[in-house]
């Protein structure tokens, strides 16, 4: 059994998102000590570590929970498992083609750039004029 601090330094998820995990029922709600220190077990600490994984490949919240009440059935064929990261999969080559456009833009900016005064900067003419840009980026990229 470890507290909180030690089970946040072992997975690299800070405190107030484990607790917001367990708020959410993601993860499941900790034993308490006799002093009302919560105490987590190598099954909660195994969750979290799975959590941030999944997080780090960019998995939302709700394709974690499905993805975690399908590992608690390991009898089920994965097919809905394969679907989910399918699903990332897209979500991710559609993010990198908006990247992409994005870094074409700023380079393209940027080799305009005189090294003059402001009142000439490509910089500042395109970004106050999305006409002047070569390619639609601005529609759905979020910022990272």
């Amino acid at each position: 059994m470890q507290s909180i601090g030690k089970l946040s330094k072992a997975t690299g998820v800070k405190v107030p998102t484990i607790r917001y995990y367990e708020q959410i029922g993601l993860l499941p709600e900790a034993g308490r000590s006799a002093g009302n220190q919560r105490l987590y077990d190598m099954k909660a600490r195994d969750r979290l570590t799975f959590i941030r994984h999944a997080r780090d490949l960019g998995f939302s919240l709700n394709d974690i929970r499905e993805l975690l009440s399908l590992s608690d059935q390991p009898d089920m064929p994965c097919s809905a498992a394969d679907i989910i990261a399918r699903h990332q999969l897209v979500s991710v080559r559609k993010r990198i083609t908006q990247l992409e456009a994005l870094q074409q833009e700023l380079e393209r900016m940027l080799a305009q750039c005189a090294h003059g005064t402001i009142s000439d900067c490509k910089v500042i003419e395109v970004l106050g004029n999305h006409e002047h840009c070569l390619h639609s980026h601005h529609c759905g990229l979020q910022r990272f």
